[in-house]
């Protein structure tokens, strides 16, 4: 008896909570998709990376060039020159994938520069929106697997990321 009215009691307290605590959703994927600045991040790493990728692609024309050489006159050179160029083909090879690791580096390091500011815009319109209603909780809908219904605030969020967002660009 005693295990079942402990058992009925945190049910209720529990429901009591739950009951009490604000939750809302948001797609923070369309808020992103609809961000002016998310945007011209975007175009600005697309455009870094044609730029690295036109200088990857210069360094590999650059080695097919020396190994194509290198095979045409391979017959009349002495064994020394031969593995002189073998061994710069294979210094050229390491340096193109040296240099193939450090891009990606500088490509995560820029994505991170230029989307932080954008995620914390997110999230300063979501505690705006939150702090308004009054809610405990903001989930992303964008990830859940299943809701029925529920607070979505993405319309009201959206309204002040735009603010924000326009008075970030606005600044630059």
């Amino acid at each position: 008896m005693k295990k079942t009215l402990s058992i009925v009691a945190l049910l209720f307290v529990t429901n009591l909570a739950v009951s009490q605590s604000k939750v809302a959703h948001v797609d923070s994927q369309k808020l992103l998709d609809t961000m002016p600045s998310r945007d011209l991040a975007l175009k600005e790493l697309k455009d870094i990376e044609d730029e690295f990728r036109d200088e990857i692609r210069g360094m590999y024309e650059e080695y097919q060039k020396s190994q194509a050489k290198l095979e045409t006159e391979r017959s009349s050179l002495s064994p020394t020159i031969i593995k002189s160029r073998e061994a710069n083909l294979m210094g050229l090879g390491q340096r193109i994938q040296e240099r193939e690791q450090t891009i990606q580096n500088e490509l995560q390091l820029r994505a991170q520069e230029l989307n932080q500011p954008i995620f914390d815009r997110v999230r300063q319109a979501v505690e705006i929106v939150a702090d308004r209603k009054k809610l405990n909780y903001v989930i992303d809908g964008s990830n859940m697997l299943y809701t029925n219904g529920g607070m979505d605030i993405t319309a009201e969020v959206l309204v002040e990321l735009l603010k924000l967002d326009a008075a970030a660009i606005n600044k630059k």
